[in-house]
């Protein structure tokens, strides 16, 4: 029996699965709010229950933060991670920490094709693959293939400085950085980055901001509203928030195709993408995508497919939790 989970900021995905002849099939998932547990034993305490246990042989999670030399502070999260004392408190010989997306790279090679929408066809290649993912934080991870397999690899892309290319997102980065200093790309590439758009577009006066708008986004997630309403139209501040926040997207989704040279394709997950696909599938994203120059033809020739299925991290715990009992995944 293999334990996996996902830690984000928002929630934690814990899951049992079990080895069959043919596949890792999932016993039991839940799904806990992060932010009401002081740590990750308290979750696992509440899954697995009282009582007697299921006999574990190896245990896997992907937290959303740095894994270094086994340990990890959760960026979103006041928790602290170490796979030691994680292996005293389940019993388990075998746990290994993961970072989200590095968990999530793995996940993708083992989603069936009905998971994936294709953004921009591309040639069929072997070779590195780049994997972007905006949801509370930014995520970003490469696939690196040796020539017979992929081998996932962290990064803590997200948080590197942001790189405006026009000169409104130079006006961003400057009304950011009054307010921060230091603009990473999370800033602007995720839930809240997505309502920092849309407060720099208002505060700019791009157009008036409706008092039933702000009420709305006062008494729900902004950035979630922000999404619901500028995909129907109905507002022209959320409109654009949506062009601004997607164009950025896909030029920072071409920017890690060229750093990783990942010409076997792009996988974009995370928990925005799938709420945006249509805005994703109009051009906006993949324009900026392939707007590379000298390489824009190298990018037009990259497949850029989404992940619809959230639970791909836990997918790719579950599936590196397999190569730690020695089966290749």
């Amino acid at each position: 029996m293999i334990l996996a989970g996902d830690i984000g900021g928002t929630k934690t995905i814990i899951g049992l699965f079990e080895e069959t002849p043919t596949c890792l099939q999932a016993i039991r998932e839940e799904t806990f709010p992060s932010q009401s547990y002081g740590s990750l034993e308290a979750v696992l305490d509440q899954f697995m229950g009282p009582g007697s246990r299921p006999p574990l042989h190896a245990a896997c999670f992907g937290v959303a933060g740095p894994v270094i030399e086994g340990q990890s502070k959760a960026t979103n999260l006041p928790w602290e991670l170490d796979e030691r004392r994680l292996a005293e408190v389940l019993r388990v010989p075998r746990v290994k920490l993961l970072n989200d997306l590095e968990a999530a790279a793995y996940g993708m090679l083992h989603l069936e094709p009905t998971d994936l929408c294709v953004l921009q066809p591309g040639l069929q290649r072997k070779g590195n693959i780049a994997v972007i993912a905006a949801g509370t934080g930014l995520g970003e991870a490469i696939l690196y293939w040796d020539g017979a397999r992929y081998h996932p690899m962290a990064t803590e892309g997200g948080h590197a400085d942001f790189a405006p290319r026009s000169d409104m997102e130079i006006d961003l980065l400057r009304y950011l950085q009054r307010e921060r200093g230091r603009v990473s790309y999370e800033r602007v590439l995720s839930g809240p980055g997505l309502f920092n758009i849309y407060r720099f577009l208002r505060d700019s006066g791009i157009a008036p901001e409706p008092e039933w708008l702000r009420t709305r986004i006062a008494e729900n997630d902004p950035g979630a509203m922000i999404s619901e309403i500028g995909l129907t139209g109905d507002d022209l501040l959320c409109t654009k928030a949506l062009d601004l926040f997607c164009s950025i997207y896909g030029a920072e989704a071409g920017n890690l195709v060229l750093k990783a040279l990942a010409i076997g394709g792009v996988y974009v997950g995370g928990g925005i993408a799938p709420k945006l696909l249509s805005k994703l599938q109009d051009g906006t994203f993949t324009n900026a995508f392939s707007d590379k120059g000298r390489f824009a033809e190298l990018l037009q020739s990259i497949e850029v497919k989404v992940s619809l299925n959230l639970r791909t991290p836990l997918i790719g715990a579950a599936h590196y939790g397999l190569t730690l009992l020695g089966r290749r995944s």
